[in-house]
């Protein structure tokens, strides 16, 4: 593991480790995103920048990485530390919407099963590029970690008609 690899690791971890906090702290109302910014709630702002992020950044990545393969690395940590930047804003609307009031508690359905596919792309993705455990076959966790991305995409555009009342 060389130095760049390392770096991202450690800071891969913190990023993780933020959002851990952030959403414990969310779950036991240490702090509240409930006032409004424009047209919606600081919580839904931040899980549109961070789903527009991964919605972008992540084809983008997987197409330069097959053109650029000088720059493999600095793209591999755009699209490792990016994602889980990402995560950490999806992951406080997420602590945001289950700690709502009884009264007016969400419909859960779209948005848990995508937040624990997205959950599933960090526990698929960090192992994958850190090594931290071989997979079963070679390519086998590579396989794992696209087919679930491809499944955040399908529940994501779900996910958004639902909420748009078209579904």
């Amino acid at each position: 593991m060389g130095l760049p690899r390392k770096n991202d690791f450690w800071l891969s971890l913190l990023i993780i480790l933020i959002t851990i906090i952030l959403a414990i702290g969310r779950l036991l109302n240490w702090y509240s995103l409930g006032f409004f910014i424009g047209l919606f709630r600081a919580s839904h702002w931040f899980v549109i920048i961070g789903s527009i992020y991964i919605a972008i950044a992540t084809p983008i990545f997987s197409i330069l990485k097959r053109h650029l393969q000088t720059k493999y690395e600095a793209l591999m940590r755009f699209h490792v530390i990016g994602n889980l930047s990402a995560v950490l804003l999806v992951t406080i609307h997420f602590t945001s919407q289950v700690t709502r009031p009884t009264a007016n508690y969400p419909e859960l359905g779209t948005g848990l099963a995508l937040y624990v596919v997205m959950l599933l792309l960090v526990a698929s993705g960090f192992p994958y590029r850190f090594r931290i455990i071989q997979p079963l076959k070679t390519g086998t966790n590579r396989l794992v970690h696209v087919g679930v991305a491809l499944s955040f995409y399908l529940l994501i555009g779900i996910h958004v008609l639902h909420g748009l009342g078209v579904i």
